[in-house]
């Protein structure tokens, strides 16, 4: 006991992992969750839960762990480097090889911006009643005057409320319905392959590893001056971004998962396919009451909102390191990256007369480019000249080209499917 006392009046004691440390540098992988639980992965969850019940839940823990590994990785180059992943590409690569590739990036933010703004656009019009095209307009808008107005530090701040309403809706969804948890305890880890799935199993697996997701991540790093030049420092901020990207990982594991349960006890259970995300709303009433539709319907508009801010940034950042340049919003080519992400995105819903099917588009445009952006990180994280010491091990090399490959092919067999 006495050694206890002496101990608690001692000021040395060695630093460990703190509370008030852990929080310092929570916030990039949120950033990056909300690509994980944008409108398009709605739609296939949505899908997903009311035709196959819990049986397609291990899609999205397998996609969680895959997306966990590329993510860390994506960070790795940000912290070690001091370069976003555009910025790296510009530098270590050839401009044939870097141009095509961050072109046809900004193409695909250019596609995201388009699936998030007709989510906000489409929540908009379950709340309100509003045009698919005005709730466009208002989206797009209120999205680029956060972006201009505010700082980096208030937007993250934005997204973690906007990813909090939405995870506590789902929390309040779920309690309104009898989950048979023994039955989604064998969906999350069990692979299962039921007859007509592997085309939801593809779209779920190839909505979650989004190629602006991973500009994104390696930028935010940098924007919370992560880069350090000693190798107590980087060993240290690399400890503390596995932590934000576990975290935020299982934050999305949770709300996609919840997704497939509320779908499964709902939809399922009633013999109800759900093929748009506006049937899901308003088949939710009748089963669960007027209050869950509208909590169903304010989810979706902070997913839509909160993603196209990320996609817009996301933009911003690809565009900027074409230039050799990282992200700032009062930088002309990081506004020039998220005007043409957010404007022509915005025109082009002008031109489409199905929503959910411009969802699907989308989608496609991503899976052609993903490759693209996947193996250009794992090379560049697998480059000693990029990396010095931190560079990718040779079984790390491994199991990144081994996802790389995985997302590939699923993501192209979803394509021709």
């Amino acid at each position: 006991m006495k050694n206890i006392f002496q101990d608690l009046k001692r000021k040395d004691h060695k630093r460990y992992l703190g509370g008030l440390d852990v929080f310092r540098y929570i916030g990039p992988g949120l950033l990056v969750t909300v690509g994980f639980i944008d409108p398009g992965n709605w739609a296939s969850n949505f899908a997903a839960g009311s035709e196959f019940g819990y049986s397609l839940l291990w899609v999205v823990t397998l996609s969680t762990i895959m997306l966990i590994v590329l993510q860390h990785n994506v960070a790795h180059l940000g912290i070690v480097t001091g370069l976003c992943l555009s910025e790296a590409a510009t530098k270590y690569t050839p401009k044939w090889v870097s141009r095509p590739i961050l072109g046809t990036a900004v193409l695909a933010s250019i596609s995201t911006s388009l699936a998030e703004i007709l989510g906000g656009a489409i929540a908009l019009e379950m709340l309100l009643d509003i045009p698919i095209i005005w709730g466009a307009v208002l989206t797009t808008l209120f999205v680029s005057i956060m972006l201009f107005t505010n700082s980096y530090k208030k937007i993250e701040r934005a997204i973690i409320a906007f990813v909090s309403v939405i995870g506590l809706s789902f929390i309040y969804e779920l309690f309104l319905v009898e989950i048979d948890w023994p039955a989604a305890t064998i969906g999350w880890v069990t692979p299962s392959f039921p007859k007509g799935s592997m085309l939801i199993i593809m779209s779920v697996l190839g909505a979650v590893v989004m190629p602006h997701n991973l500009f994104l991540h390696s930028e935010v790093i940098q924007s919370h001056e992560y880069n350090k030049k000693d190798d107590a420092s980087i060993k240290k901020v690399l400890k503390y971004e596995l932590f934000d990207t576990l975290f935020s990982m299982i934050v999305g594991w949770a709300i996609n998962s919840a997704m497939i349960l509320l779908a499964a006890a709902t939809f399922f259970k009633s013999g109800i396919q759900v093929e748009e995300l506006q049937q899901a709303k308003s088949l939710l009433e009748p089963l669960l009451g007027s209050n869950a539709a509208i909590v169903f319907a304010l989810a979706l508009l902070m997913a839509g909102i909160s993603s196209t801010i990320t996609s817009g940034m996301a933009a911003g950042s690809i565009f900027a390191g074409i230039f050799g340049e990282s992200y700032h919003i009062k930088d002309s080519h990081s506004q020039v990256g998220v005007l043409l992400s957010l404007g022509i995105a915005l025109l082009l819903i002008f031109f489409i007369g199905d929503p959910f099917k411009g969802l699907i588009i989308s989608q496609m445009i991503l899976s052609i480019q993903l490759p693209f952006t996947v193996f250009l990180q794992v090379g560049l994280t697998s480059s000693r000249k990029v990396m010095g010491d931190y560079v990718n091990s040779r079984w790390s090399t491994f199991v990144l080209y081994a996802i790389a490959i995985i997302v590939s092919a699923l993501n192209i067999m979803l394509l021709f499917s």
